[in-house]
């Protein structure tokens, strides 16, 4: 029984250290629009909005894409890149 659960532990352990230097478990991107889409499987890529390189945060990156392509379809909005665009993503 303790050798099953240390298996379990180290497996937990060994999945949150995955998920924590992919960034899966925070995200400064923004949630925007009605209803959002947190969740990285509920969302696929819709635009880019702004100028390249986009200069304001993730809440001005959300009201350029609102603005542009309306609320729904985008539900998430993120600066993100090397190059740093604001890119705008609608529910799958």
């Amino acid at each position: 029984m303790a050798k099953n659960l240390n298996s379990t532990s180290f497996t937990i352990l060994l999945l949150a250290l995955v998920m924590a230097s992919t960034g899966i478990l925070k995200s400064e991107a923004q949630t925007c629009g009605v209803g959002g889409c947190p969740n990285l499987v509920d969302r696929v890529f819709w635009g880019e909005c702004g100028p390249a390189p986009f200069t304001g945060t993730n809440a001005d990156c959300c009201t350029c894409c609102v603005a542009k392509f309306g609320s729904p379809p985008v539900c998430w909005a993120v600066v993100e890149g090397s190059d740093t665009h604001c890119h705008c993503y609608k529910k799958k």
